[in-house]
């Protein structure tokens, strides 16, 4: 992780996370976890039985792929290489929503503070921050606010569910 980049949470900023995101020039030392790109952990996992371990997915990556490999995951990354490029949103949700992935979901590239807001929403709970506005921002508790909305998410909204009880399918208990 570079140095001016930090960990936040809805709680804080986070010391010592041991999670980095591997690549040929960055490996995880002593004491740290490897974030591993999609290939690497199938094959990781596929050819051991270790569970703990982390993944980060690229914008072109398959999410139905990790499905097999969900419970043995201790985290998820899903990359925003470009503020423009919100394919991630819709990995996280798949994540949340189809395939009930319940362990630390973060989001790791280009994480602007005014999407934020959106990303905790689709149930993404950590960030790697490395925008200085967005730190300065989050260590002052200055998090923008959106106070309706009408699509249902993996995380209601401050306020309940606004207008997404509309388009949200009932279960059989709610029949």
């Amino acid at each position: 992780m570079a140095d001016d980049a930090k960990i936040w949470r809805e709680s804080g900023f986070v010391e010592n996370d041991p999670w980095v995101i591997e690549t040929d020039e960055a490996k995880a030392g002593e004491g740290q976890k490897a974030l591993l790109p999609l290939d690497a952990l199938i094959a990781r996992a596929d050819e051991s039985n270790d569970i703990g371990l982390g993944v980060v997915l690229h914008p072109a990556d398959d999410v139905a792929r990790l499905e097999p490999y969900l419970y043995r995951l201790e985290i998820v990354a899903v990359s925003f290489p470009a503020f423009n490029d919100g394919r991630a949103f819709s990995q996280a949700t798949l994540l949340r929503q189809r395939f009930a992935y319940s362990n630390e979901l973060r989001a790791v590239g280009d994480v602007l503070i005014d999407q934020v807001p959106l990303m905790l929403r689709v149930g993404i709970d950590s960030f790697l921050v490395t925008n200085a506005t967005a730190i300065r921002r989050l260590s002052e508790g200055r998090l923008p606010g959106i106070s309706e909305h009408y699509q249902p998410a993996a995380k209601a909204a401050a306020g309940g569910q606004g207008y997404s009880w509309r388009r949200r399918a009932l279960t059989a208990d709610q029949a």
